[in-house]
C-alpha cells in the first residue's frame, strides 16, 4: 500500500527495533503532532484538517503511535505488556532522532496529550512548547464516552454510534465519515492491538496515563490548554486542573465542541495554534 492509494500511509522511519508509519511535510519550525486513542484512528485521520494549514510555514511531524494505524504492530499484538507509556515516548524521541530534530513543538490529542505531558518531562530538552487539547495526564473518574470509545467492539453501528459521542455538533458525523473509520477498524491487526491496550477495568489505564502532579508543576515549557465545554468523552475538567498545574500555561475553551477542536473548530484551532507558535518564533529570532 501506498501514499497515493491511502494518504493515511506516509513514510517509514526507523524508531527503535521497528518502524513507524510518520508523514513528514513541509519545512519551517518542527511540529510534532501526537493522536488520539479512538478506534481506527491514525495520525491522518485525527490531523487531516490540521496538516495542510500547519505545513505552509512550518515542517509538521505525525506519527502513527505503537499500536495505532500503519506503524509496525508486534507480532502478539494482543498482548496488553507492549502498550506502556514509556514506550510511546521513547517512539517519540526516536522519531526525533531518525529525522534528526534536536527539538519540536508538541501538540497532544486525548491520550496523545498525556504523551506529551510524560515526553516534556522525561525529555524538557526535546519540547520547545506544548499543546494540550481535550488532554489526559491527571487523574479523574472514566467517563461513559471514554468507556465506549475504548471499549469499541467492530461495527458500523458501534462505530456511528462512537461518532456521536465525540462530537457536539452531529452534522460533522457523516455516513461516509463513520465508514472511513470503520473501514480503518478492521484492518488486519488493528482490532487485536486496540482492544488489548484498553481492557477492562478500564479506570486503571486512566491512572497509568497520569503524570505526577509534581512533575507537571515544574514544567518549564509554556503550554497552551485546549479544551471543548461539551466534552463527552474527556471531562473539561482535566484541562482545568492541567491549566492550574502547568505554572506557563494559558486555557482556551471552546464552546458547542465536544472531543473534536481540531475538526469541529478546525480553522479557529489552527489559527489559535499558529499564534501560540509565532510567540516562540519571534523570540528565537530576535
Amino acid at each position: 500500500m501506498t501514499q497515493a492509494s491511502n494518504p493515511e500511509i506516509g513514510q517509514r522511519v526507523r524508531t527503535g527495533t521497528f518502524f513507524s508509519n510518520v508523514h513528514d511535510q513541509g519545512s519551517g519550525p518542527p511540529v510534532m503532532l501526537l493522536h488520539g486513542s479512538g478506534a481506527g484512528v491514525s495520525a491522518w485521520a485525527n490531523w487531516r484538517l490540521l496538516l495542510p494549514v500547519l505545513t505552509k510555514g512550518r515542517r509538521v511531524l505525525a506519527p502513527d503511535l505503537f499500536g495505532f494505524g500503519y506503524s509496525d504492530r508486534p507480532n502478539d499484538a494482543g498482548n496488553n505488556a507492549h502498550y506502556r507509556m514509556d514506550a510511546w515516548v521513547q517512539q517519540a524521541v526516536d522519531v526525533l532522532d531518525a529525522l534528526e530534530i534536536s527539538q519540536a513543538d508538541v501538540v497532544g490529542n486525548s491520550f496523545g496529550g498525556a504523551l506529551a505531558l510524560a515526553l516534556a518531562i522525561a525529555h524538557p530538552t526535546r519540547v520547545r512548547r506544548m499543546v494540550l487539547m481535550g488532554s489526559v495526564g491527571v487523574p479523574f473518574e472514566i467517563t461513559p464516552g471514554l468507556e465506549a470509545a475504548w471499549g469499541y467492539t467492530p461495527s458500523l453501528d458501534h462505530m456511528r454510534q462512537l461518532l456521536d459521542i465525540f462530537a457536539f455538533d452531529r452534522s460533522r458525523v457523516t455516513d461516509e465519515l463513520a465508514q472511513l473509520r470503520y473501514q480503518a477498524s478492521i484492518q488486519p491487526g488493528f482490532q487485536e492491538s486496540f482492544s488489548a491496550m484498553f481492557p477492562a477495568p478500564r479506570q486503571r489505564w486512566i491512572d497509568a496515563m497520569a503524570s505526577p502532579e509534581k512533575d507537571i508543576r515544574a514544567l518549564p515549557h509554556h503550554t497552551l490548554v485546549v479544551h471543548g465545554r461539551e466534552d463527552a468523552v474527556i471531562p473539561l475538567a482535566t484541562s482545568l486542573a492541567l491549566a492550574q498545574q502547568i505554572p506557563r500555561s494559558q486555557l482556551h475553551v471552546f464552546g458547542q465542541c465536544g472531543h473534536w477542536t481540531q475538526i469541529e473548530h478546525a480553522a479557529r484551532f489552527a489559527q489559535l495554534l499558529e499564534n501560540f507558535f509565532a510567540e516562540a518564533d519571534a523570540i528565537a529570532t530576535a
